[in-house]
This record gives C-alpha cells, sequence and structure tokens, in this order.
C-alpha cells in the first residue's frame, strides 16, 4: 500500500524445533512474565536499511530485503552477512523477499508504474535477473508468496476497483497478470500494506490469503485456486482510514489463520488489532487479549499448534491459545517475523535491525 513512509504513496533461549514449541506453549508464570519468554539475539549486519523483506530458511539461513536496494544473506546464523544487492537498485524500495533454500530468491520492489519490479537469482545473489517491471502507471505492487517453488502471486493495490493480481508458474522468472472477472470489487481508498511482506501470504499448493485497510472494513480476502477467483471476508480489525486495517497475515495450514494490523502512525492507538479464523478465513473472530500496539507481522511458532509471535515498531508479542490472548514478550522495533521447519525464527526492522530467537 502506499500508506508506508514519508507519504501515504511510500511508505531468545537456547531453543530449536519442538523444544521451543513446547516452551511456547508451557503456561506463563505469574503476571505473563515467564522464564520462558522468548528474547531476540541481534545480529550485526552493518547497515542502516530498513528490513521490511525477509525469508527465513534455516537455522542458519536467511535473506532480507529492504530500504536502499538492500539485499543480504546469511549462511552461519546471522553471524556474517553478505551484501548480495542487485546492482543499480539502489534506488529501489525492496519490500518482500521469498527464498526457497540459500541459493534461489525472489525478492519484490514497490512503487508506482516502474517502480514495481520483481528481480531473481540462482546464486545466491551473486547475480540477479529482472523477471519483471511494471509498466502501469495505475498499479503498484506490494506483496508476494509462494506456495510452492513454482507458482507465486504477487498483488497490487487496485486497478480500475480490483486488486490486480500476478502469477508465475517457472519459479519467478516470468509473470502474467492475472483476469480480474474473479476478483470482488475494492472498497473505496482501500489497499494493501507493503509493511512487513505478509498482506499475501499462502498455506499449501492452491490457498492465498490477501489484506487490506484503508476503506471502511480491513478485509481479508482467499482464494482457493492460485488467485483466479476470490472471496472477501470483514475482518474484527478496524480500518476506515488510510493508515489502518490488517497488515499481516499467517495461516498454519488451510484453515487456521491469524491477523495483525491496527495503526501504524507513532503514538496512535490501534485496539482490536488482532483476529483469528479457524474456518479458512471465511469468518474473523476479534482477539480477547489483544495485541498490545500496532503490529505489521506474524507467524506460527514451529511444530505448535497453538503459539505465534506478532511483531511491530514498538515490540514482540506472543500467544501460547492460537491467537485468542496476546502478551507483550519484548520491546524492540520489528517489522516482520519468520519461522523455519527447523525450529528457528527471524525478525527483521529499521536501522538494520535483524535478530532471531536467541541460542
Amino acid at each position: 500500500m502506499r500508506a508506508m513512509g514519508k507519504t501515504r504513496r511510500m511508505l531468545s533461549v537456547g531453543l530449536g524445533g519442538v523444544a521451543l514449541a513446547a516452551a511456547m506453549t508451557a503456561p506463563a508464570q505469574a503476571h505473563g512474565h515467564g522464564h520462558d519468554a522468548p528474547k531476540w539475539d541481534v545480529k550485526d549486519t552493518k547497515t542502516d536499511a530498513r528490513f521490511r523483506g525477509l525469508a527465513a530458511v534455516s537455522r542458519s539461513t536467511a535473506w532480507v530485503a529492504g530500504s536502499k536496494g538492500t539485499v543480504l544473506r546469511t549462511s552461519d546464523g546471522g553471524r556474517d552477512w553478505k551484501n548480495v544487492s542487485p546492482p543499480g537498485a539502489a534506488g529501489l524500495e525492496f519490500r518482500d523477499v521469498e527464498a526457497f533454500d540459500g541459493r534461489h530468491a525472489v525478492v519484490l520492489a514497490i512503487g508506482e508504474g516502474e517502480a514495481s519490479r520483481v528481480y531473481r537469482t540462482e546464486d545466491g545473489g551473486a547475480s540477479w535477473s529482472e523477471s519483471f517491471r511494471n509498466t502501469d502507471p495505475k498499479a503498484f505492487y506490494d506483496c508476494m508468496t509462494f506456495l510452492d517453488a513454482r507458482h507465486g502471486l504477487a498483488v497490487s493495490d487496485p486497478v480500475d476497483g480490483k486488486y490486480r493480481v500476478l502469477s508465475t508458474t517457472d519459479g519467478g522468472r516470468s509473470w502474467t497478470v492475472l483476469p480480474n472477472t474473479g476478483m470482488p470489487a475494492a472498497q473505496s481508498g482501500e489497499a494493501a500494506f507493503a509493511a512487513s511482506g505478509q498482506c499475501l501470504v499462502s498455506s499449501g499448493p492452491r490457498d492465498v490469503w490477501l489484506a487490506t485497510g484503508g476503506g471502511a472494513t480491513g478485509r481479508v480476502l482467499h482464494s482457493s485456486d492460485r488467485g483466479l477467483t476470490w472471496a472477501a471476508a470483514e475482518s474484527t480489525i478496524p480500518a476506515g482510514d488510510p493508515a489502518r486495517g490488517v497488515f499481516g497475515l499467517a495461516f498454519r495450514d488451510r484453515t487456521h489463520g491469524l491477523a495483525v494490523g491496527g495503526d501504524y502512525r507513532a503514538g496512535q492507538s490501534s485496539p482490536l488489532a488482532a483476529a483469528v479464523t479457524g474456518d479458512g478465513g471465511r469468518g474473523w473472530r476479534q482477539a480477547a487479549t489483544p495485541v498490545a500496539a500496532y503490529r505489521s507481522g506474524v507467524a506460527w511458532l514451529p511444530h505448535s499448534r497453538s503459539a505465534a509471535l506478532a511483531v511491530g515498531p514498538t515490540g514482540t508479542d506472543l500467544t501460547r491459545d492460537g491467537g485468542r490472548t496476546w502478551r507483550t514478550v519484548d520491546t524492540g522495533s520489528y517489522d516482520t517475523v519468520d519461522c523455519t521447519p527447523d525450529g528457528a525464527c527471524w525478525a527483521s526492522g529499521e536501522q538494520g535491525r535483524v535478530a532471531r530467537l536467541a541460542e
């Protein structure tokens, strides 16, 4: 969404795998502060770029993408970071990165017209190919997701009253704009937020969800056919303003999902900024105890059916009961969070901040 940035147009304990999930789902200590609360281990990236794009591959490998055309990759758990930014991209704003391993990744740059681009690497960032450049001045791409190594989607804010969806079937080598006949009409003022790379997420081979804000209500759109047809559902997260709505989504399977958001403006309250679904996004329930403030990123803990983390500029919140109640466990600033099957959780944000749940 064009609401991130200077104007509306620009916007951890030694635990791994099952042990991490067990700790996160253990009963909380008195007053919600337990010895098992997660702790972030902040890594030195030697840059001040803001990393709203994050792809966690494993405990050792992660990619981040952000401002000033910056892309970094680590293969040693964050001790060292290699600058693998695409040549000539310094003027671009990368807001999403999807990585399949330490060598194959796709990054999305946002912006109006030709500022929206997609790059792809097959050699760990040693070289990049530009696989898409938007030529429609009315389009502004926000987020991207891959359902598997071949099938991926990217979404633009509404063009002529409907969200525009870009599709790849060859791992990001080429892209095609999908027909919009199966896309519901957008609300007046509605768009997606390019805040964390989580406004478009997927689970399994066919299911995709799109988070929205800015319109009268914060909505979540769902497609079960890789973006050809969509159904819209109202979330319980307030919108009604260009700065408010649903910012991030996470689904642990095709039915159980979490939504977070709020008002991204500093100092503005964000009540009711978390919601949960158990039916694939057809209906959303307000969290009984929502996140403490605006949150832009959310991720399920590895190997857990009930624990998840939500992050934002003012802190990290933890749920142990599938999103019904949340408590703040850290006050550091992060924009996005991602967890891996081998038990690692990573977060990234402003001033080059990247962290992993501490050893």
